[in-house]
């Protein structure tokens, strides 16, 4: 079955090429593309895409405040934010607004099909370490919401599996941890994402680190 895509970056060639590497994969199909965050939600709302590739610096709207739009809506696209420096504050508010990953504008052609099949399939993309350090490095500037109050409704084991998600800890590898089967980490991470209100593990990681369940390594 084809993943339908949707690019959106305010410059011409830079939309323009992600449009045709892309469409060179037999089960991708590029369905739309969009040069401003407001015409991204306008053709993503036309289009129906499983995936939006969202530069997230744009004008008229931000990849932000388009992600927001996109992602509180019935039948939400996944988003894979487009950036230029990895420690991006942008990047990182895109993150907590439901982006469901990020990559370098440099990224190998592999890399990024291979962001676009994980995302279509439900996952989140969390890379190894540098996801996770965007994050922490960011959290780390934010104000805090006080642990207790909002994980106040997940149970002991489930604010476990949480703060082993913001490790980065794959579904195998916490079943490994945890000594508990595959399905039962899914069962485990489906109710936390359902209780706190998440659409996936990246705002799952957001939220560990902005409410102090687990704190940013220093040095």
């Amino acid at each position: 079955m084809s993943i339908r895509i949707v690019v959106a970056d305010d410059h011409e060639v830079v939309r323009a090429g992600y449009a045709g590497l892309l469409a060179t994969q037999g089960d991708f199909t590029v369905v739309g593309t969009a040069r401003d965050g407001a015409e991204a939600v306008r053709v993503c709302r036309e289009q129906g895409p499983d995936v939006v590739l969202m530069d997230v610096r744009m004008p008229v709207m931000d990849g932000i405040e388009a992600t927001e739009k996109l992602r509180s809506g019935p039948d939400a696209p996944r988003v894979l934010v487009l950036t230029t420096f990895d420690l991006d504050e942008h990047v990182y508010d895109a993150l907590a607004a439901g982006a469901s990953g990020f990559l370098l504008k440099d990224v190998t052609a592999e890399r990024l099909f291979d962001a676009v099949r994980v995302v279509a399939a439900g996952e989140a993309l969390l890379a190894p370490g540098i996801t996770r350090r965007l994050i922490a490095e960011f959290a780390r500037m934010r104000p805090r919401a006080p642990a207790g109050g909002t994980l106040a409704a997940l149970t002991p084991r489930e604010t476990d599996v949480l703060r082993l998600l913001a490790e980065g800890l794959s579904n195998p590898e916490l079943a490994e941890r945890l000594h508990v089967g595959e399905e039962t980490v899914k069962t485990h991470v489906s109710r936390i994402l359902s209780k706190l209100g998440l659409r996936d593990r990246t705002q799952a990681v957001v939220m560990a680190y902005e409410t102090g369940l687990v704190v940013p390594r220093t040095g």
